[in-house]
């Protein structure tokens, strides 16, 4: 079964084509960073636009990379939540064009299923069950993968995510934006116990997240060293920074792989990428007896192949749309297409 897949909840405009939910034809992704970096940030508006201007040459690309013909693409599948509703409803709507002029089925993929299935494209015998890690820009949630589309949140960031700190530490050493990359080789060279910084943990609630206290105290740090006229040790703080955010991570996910009982921990998203946190999850589960499953830096950010290879499976499924499907800028990763709070009565 060959999908055309469409990403475009933020600002990379990603077009893949994957067949069986486990072979990537072609992966193309255009990437807006540049665009945004004079902002420090994404710019909705901006991405939704960019999106406009790319996203048809680039399932055009995608389609003779792949050596497939429209006529033998089976389904499309799409992001349709969550993210930038902008971003989102630009890709929903050129997916269900697709889907309606090639009559075939419309698949709606969750944006964190997707990074979730980076995974069985990496790893071809990965299955469910598993306990898996999401880290994103935009989420942190540790998920119970009791099949394709059958996940449990054990727990999630109460306020910010883990990437969205990365990417506001950056900021505010003055690096550009994306902030992980350039973080983490500042990082290389500081000394990674020089800055206490708090460790938040959320009482009665183990496998829950919390990084905004994270954040405002590396902006306080900063800012008060700036006013005293001290000079910063950058690469130690991105270090510190790194090595607190690591340690918030990495013990929840242990823990909660020892309750569900599972050998298998898979972590997934943009902040997968970062060196510090992938070593320590591999010497964490190593000592644990059990299984990592950590995508290569390719899959690790917004890809199109994700969203192809979790498609399939919610294909199989039976978790289609037609041409009402909208675009959600939140939803649960635990909700199957159509959300329950638009279910009809």
């Amino acid at each position: 079964m060959k999908i055309l897949a469409i990403e475009s909840s933020c600002d990379e405009t990603a077009v893949a084509v994957v067949e069986d939910g486990r072979k990537v034809l072609t992966d193309q992704v255009f990437s807006q960073a540049d665009l945004h970096a004079v902002y420090g940030g994404v710019v909705p508006e901006i991405a939704a636009r960019g999106h406009i201007e790319v996203i048809a040459q680039l399932a055009q690309r995608a389609l003779d990379e792949a050596h497939v013909a429209r006529e033998e693409l089976d389904a499309v599948a799409v992001t349709y939540a969550p993210g930038l509703i902008g971003a989102l409803l630009v890709g929903v709507n050129f997916a269900k064009a697709c889907a309606l002029a090639l009559q075939i089925p419309l698949i709606p993929v969750h944006h964190i299923r997707g990074h979730i299935a980076a995974n069985y494209l990496a790893y071809p015998e990965l299955k469910p069950p598993f306990l898996c890690l999401a880290i994103s820009g935009g989420n942190t949630l540790l998920a119970d993968v009791r099949d394709y589309t059958d996940i449990h949140i054990m727990g999630a960031t109460r306020d910010d995510a883990a990437g969205e700190c990365f990417d506001k530490t950056a900021r505010v050493l003055g690096l550009p934006y994306p902030g992980g990359k350039p973080l983490q080789e500042l990082a290389r060279t500081g000394d990674e116990h020089k800055y206490p910084f708090p460790l938040a943990q959320v009482h009665g609630e183990p496998y829950e997240f919390s990084f905004s206290g994270l954040k405002t105290a590396v902006v306080n740090l900063v800012h008060h060293e700036q006013q005293l006229g001290h000079a910063l040790d950058k690469p130690s703080i991105a270090a510190s920074f790194t090595r607190t955010v690591s340690d918030s991570l990495v013990p929840p996910t242990i823990a909660a792989a020892r309750e569900t009982g599972y050998n298998q921990i898979v972590v997934a998203g943009g902040v997968a990428a970062n060196t510090t946190i992938r070593s320590d999850f591999q010497r964490a589960v190593q000592a644990e007896g059990k299984k990592l499953y950590i995508p290569p830096l390719r899959l690790c950010g917004d890809n199109g192949a994700m969203i192809g290879s979790q498609g399939y499976y919610e294909f199989l499924a039976g978790h289609t749309a037609d041409e009402t499907l909208n675009a959600y800028a939140t939803l649960d990763v635990s909700e199957d297409y159509p959300p329950a709070s638009v279910k009809n009565p």
